[in-house]
Formats: structure tokens, C-alpha cells, sequence
């Protein structure tokens, strides 16, 4: 039997994220508040930060809408969580406009500078050249973060951009008290940060990684957002910003030129949309492979009868229908404007069911590539999610990839450089830092935008709207997709619930389940290996899942913010 919380990971983080409130209600500004969905109880935002979380409701106490909060929390997210995303990054938002319901994705995904090819990344003897597409300006994508931020505030927002940056603006020139998560992250990057001496000036003060309590200030960081706030684009895009980028990048061994910040445009997408078990879901269209992916996996769950997902033949057939969706992901998906995907076949009711046949009820499948990869728990990407009292709505996951992204700031700008290109498939199938392998159609080319497994989502039920996403590399993936099983359960679990329970997860490659430590019993995991499973533990749990729910009859919010982030436990 499997219990509700992780028996360790779960109750453990529940007490001690008590404990890390009590402590970052002591760090934040008076006006800070901790309990802003109960106090507007239509609206509501959930986030990785609080003082994030405080920038986007005081944007809808100026009168701002759920589109300019969302600018404001991702704005001050890129202060005070710069492992995690930042204006050197990019993202996915997932928008629904109440007066039209106009649902749309804002693709601010970065893209690939004019100068790359397949092979960069890789020596004559076609083997990969150790962290190059991880370490440095090399790795560094074009940002898509500053475009997204103008284009929602231009496009859907209430307010003039300047108003919504402006309390990130604050945070990055006044400082914030670094929260105990932040100076274990700094801590674990340390050595990484040393080697740029821009970016060991500003995150290891004094050559030392900052203690709970520090202010941190990033006054370079706050003229760049005033330049954005006051140009738009053309304070980014163009301009000295951008010439100090191209200049800064070039010196390091990157190959940024200046027409590829200029020629950077966001693109609306179509979200994909389906439904499952009375549920509908609209989620992250390409170039995230998650929407895909989830419904092909729920699409090849709906033709077996409904169980636990955590239960022991529950856990089995998710893991088989993650298996199968894995594999299509590395064999089919990429970037929409430069690849054919068939989505439509792919996620047909024809293929799920081809899908379904080959599926042994007691005995696990194969992945037949070498699995000897492992994928790395990377501490990267953050999402928000924001409902106003008129009924719009923003799930956004945000991200620089990994850990302080290719942990180099860009010249005097104060922006911490994305690693993104690492997220493009490597010749001859060769996992990136995830795992994750991929064939032509996210191979590396000029302008492309690399696959993703950011997947803001929102799930609409009887019971009513579940706006939510996490960050997890590839794991984001299995996270949303136990969290919709969860919600479409005959007794749904209560928002806290869901972002709490134990988690597990499969890619295809490498060829086992994942499971966060002490999450599920023995039996659980000896009858999964008496069917043939492959079963790893992790080192620790994972996941930052970020939650509103409005409930369909009463109209109240509920906002819920996963524990693991809370207390530092995951590493995600």
C-alpha cells in the first residue's frame, strides 16, 4: 500500500517548510504577504519565490491583470532565483483571456545564434566534447525571457511595462535577504561560479557563497530591467545591452552577432487540448515535447481501467505508457517552424491503441538503445501560475537550463547566460545533461528552437480549474502527468495534496524507474522488479510544482506551493 505523502520525503517536508515560512516571513519586506490568496479570495498566485509571489500582488492591487502580474513575478523570479530562470533565459507562458477566452502559448523559448551547426559541440572523431554545450557562452542560446515579458505586457496586460517590472527593479538595486534555499544552491555552485569573476563578484560575495540573512544586490542587473522597462525590445534587443551581449559572448568563445538579438520574436501558439476521463486539459503545444507527450500517455491510459498511479499496477502502466511516448519524442519531435511533426497522428486514438496492444499488464517492456546515460537531477527552471478576479489566467515555466545556466554573466549587463543548446539532440543519438536523446528533427540549426519539456498546463473538471507546472527537466513531464491522474481520481486530493504526493518517473532512456527516496514501500518496489523493471532511487526528491485552484462553485482560490521547494529538500 502506498501511502498519501512520501513516508521521509512528504511528512518531512512538511514540517520543515513550517519551519523555512517562519523564516522567510523574517526576511521579507513588511508589506510582504505570505497569504495574498486568502486575502483576495478570487484570485490567486503561486510561486517558487514569496517575494516573487508579493511583486505580482501588488500589480493586481494597482489594478494590473493576471498578464501583467505574470510579468512582474517572472521578472522579480529572474532576481531572486537566477539558478532557477533570469532575462538571459527563456520560456513557455500559457495564456487564457476571460472576455474572448482566447487560449494561447507564448512560445519565449531562445533560439540557436546564425553560426551554429549540428556538429559544434562535437570533436572531428564525432565525439562529444565534455560540458561544451553546458560551461561557457558557447552554450548560451538566444534569450527569449525580455521578449516575452514586452510582448505579454504589450499585447494582453492593463498596465505600461515600467509599472510591472518595477518591483524586480527594486529587488535587483535595493537587494533581497538571500532564504536558506538560495545559499545551498550557491553553495553547490560555488566552484562553477568562481571561474567567472562577474558572476563570483555577485553571487560569492566576498569569494564565499552568501549565508541566509545576506542582502544580495544586482545593480547591473537593475539597469538592464530599466532599459527594458523603458525601451522595450530596443532596451534588450538593440542598443548597448545588446551590444555589450554580442561583445561579451564573442570574447568567451561564443558566436552571438548582433542580427541575432535583433531578428529574436516571440511566437502565439496554439496549446494542445484534450481530454481525459471528464477532464480537459490545455497544455504546452511544440516546441515543448510535454503536451505531446502527456496525451499520448493518458491517450494509452484511457483504454484501461482506472487505477491508482501510484499503486503497484498503476505505477506499472504509467510507466509503460511514459515508455512509449519517451521513445516518440526522441524519434519525431522539434521545433515546429523547421520539422514536419504529425501531431495530429501522434496523438491519435489509432496510435494509442497500437500503443495499448503491445503493452503487457505483468511484465515490463524495453528500451532498446543502450541505457547506460544517466540523467543528471539538475536545480533549474521555475514556474508561476496567477488567476485574476475576472477570470484570466497564466501557467509559465521559465528556465536557463541548468544550475546558474552556463554560469557566466554577460559582460556589465548583470545577465547570467542561458545553457540552452544543450537542450538540442547531439549527433548520434548521444544523451544531453537529461538523459534525453534525439534524432534529426532537434538536431542543432540557425534560429531553431531546441525541444522542451516545460509544460504549463491547465486542467478544467466538474470541481473546477487547476492552473499548474513545475520545474524538473524531463521529469516535468511525469510530475504533470501523475498530478492530472490525481486530479481526475474519484476523490481528487486537495491542492496541497497534489503537489505534495510521491513521484516517480520513466523516459524510455535510460531504461529504469525513477522514484524520489523512502516514497514507496518494498513491496512496491519488489514486485516492479519481479516484472522486469529496472528501479533506481534518487539521491533526493524532485520538483517545485506550483498550483492555483478555483473552485467551480464557490469561485474561491486556493493557492499551493510544492514543500520541496519550500525547505530545499528537491533537487530539481
Amino acid at each position: 500500500m502506498v501511502s498519501t505523502l512520501p513516508r521521509a520525503a512528504g511528512q518531512q517536508a512538511l514540517r520543515a517548510s513550517a519551519r523555512l515560512l517562519v523564516l522567510v516571513a523574517a526576511l521579507l519586506p513588511a508589506t510582504a504577504s505570505l497569504a495574498f490568496a486568502a486575502e483576495a479570495a478570487r484570485q490567486g498566485i503561486a510561486s517558487a519565490h514569496p517575494l516573487a509571489s508579493e511583486a505580482g500582488s501588488r500589480i493586481l492591487a494597482q489594478g494590473g491583470n493576471a498578464f501583467d502580474a505574470a510579468v512582474a513575478v517572472a521578472a522579480a523570479l529572474a532576481v531572486v532565483e537566477p539558478y532557477s530562470s533570469g532575462l538571459g533565459g527563456g520560456g513557455l507562458f500559457l495564456l487564457h483571456r476571460a472576455r474572448d477566452r482566447r487560449q494561447v502559448m507564448v512560445d519565449a523559448r531562445e533560439t540557436a545564434p546564425s553560426a551554429a551547426d549540428a556538429r559544434m559541440f562535437v570533436d572531428e572523431a564525432g565525439r562529444v566534447r565534455e560540458r561544451a554545450s553546458l560551461d561557457g557562452p558557447l552554450a548560451a542560446a538566444i534569450p527569449g525571457l525580455p521578449a516575452g515579458l514586452v510582448h505579454l505586457s504589450s499585447r494582453y496586460g492593463q498596465l505600461p511595462l515600467a509599472r510591472s517590472l518595477a518591483p524586480a527593479i527594486a529587488l535587483a538595486r535595493e537587494g533581497f535577504l538571500v532564504d536558506p534555499r538560495f545559499a545551498g544552491v550557491a553553495q553547490l555552485a560555488a566552484r562553477r561560479l568562481a571561474r567567472d569573476p562577474r558572476a563570483a563578484a555577485i553571487f560569492l560575495p566576498g569569494a564565499e557563497p552568501p549565508v541566509a540573512g545576506q542582502r544580495l544586490r544586482q545593480h547591473a542587473l537593475a539597469d538592464t530591467l530599466e532599459r527594458l522597462a523603458q525601451h522595450g525590445n530596443d532596451g534588450f534587443y538593440r542598443g548597448p545591452v545588446a551590444q555589450e551581449l554580442v561583445t561579451s559572448v564573442r570574447a568567451g568563445g561564443g558566436i552571438w552577432q548582433a542580427e541575432d538579438l535583433a531578428r529574436y520574436r516571440v511566437v502565439e501558439r496554439e496549446p494542445m487540448k484534450f481530454d481525459y476521463r471528464g477532464a480537459h486539459v490545455v497544455t504546452a503545444s511544440l516546441p515543448s515535447s510535454g503536451g505531446i507527450v502527456l496525451a499520448q500517455s493518458l491517450n494509452i491510459l484511457a483504454l484501461f481501467p482506472p487505477a491508482d498511479p501510484r499503486s503497484i499496477d498503476g505505477a506499472h502502466l504509467v510507466t509503460e505508457s511514459l515508455r512509449r511516448a519517451f521513445e516518440e519524442r526522441a524519434r519525431s519531435l522539434g521545433d515546429p517552424d523547421f520539422t514536419q511533426v504529425p501531431v495530429a497522428e501522434l496523438t491519435s486514438a489509432a496510435r494509442a491503441r497500437a500503443a495499448a496492444a503491445s503493452l503487457h499488464l505483468r511484465r515490463a517492456g524495453t528500451s532498446s538503445a543502450d541505457a547506460s546515460s544517466v540523467p543528471r537531477e539538475s536545480g533549474n527552471t521555475t514556474h508561476l501560475s496567477v488567476v485574476d478576479r475576472d477570470g484570466n489566467r497564466v501557467a509559465a515555466t521559465l528556465t536557463v537550463n541548468t544550475l546558474f545556466g552556463a554560469g557566466v554573466i554577460a559582460g556589465n549587463t548583470g545577465i547570467l547566460l542561458n545553457n540552452e543548446m544543450d537542450d538540442f539532440a547531439l549527433p548520434g543519438e548521444q544523451p544531453n545533461t537529461y538523459g534525453l536523446t534525439g534524432r534529426t528533427p532537434n538536431l542543432v540549426a540557425p534560429g531553431k528552437r531546441p525541444l522542451s519539456s516545460m509544460t504549463p498546463t491547465f486542467v478544467e473538471t466538474e470541481r473546477g480549474l487547476y492552473i499548474l507546472g513545475t520545474p524538473g527537466g524531463s521529469r516535468i513531464i511525469s510530475m504533470l502527468l501523475l498530478a492530472i491522474l490525481d486530479i481526475v481520481s474519484p476523490e481528487p486530493p486537495s491542492p496541497l495534496q497534489i503537489v505534495t504526493r510521491p513521484r516517480f518517473h520513466h523516459q524510455f532512456l535510460p531504461d529504469r524507474i525513477e522514484f524520489e527516496p523512502e516514497a514507496f514501500s518494498a513491496d512496491w518496489i519488489d514486485t516492479l522488479r519481479d516484472r522486469g523493471h529496472a528501479l533506481r532511487a534518487g539521491s533526493r526528491a524532485w520538483g517545485n510544482m506550483q498550483l492555483v485552484f478555483v473552485d467551480r462553485k464557490s469561485g474561491q482560490v486556493t493557492s499551493a506551493n510544492d514543500p520541496r521547494g519550500l525547505t530545499g529538500i528537491a533537487w530539481y
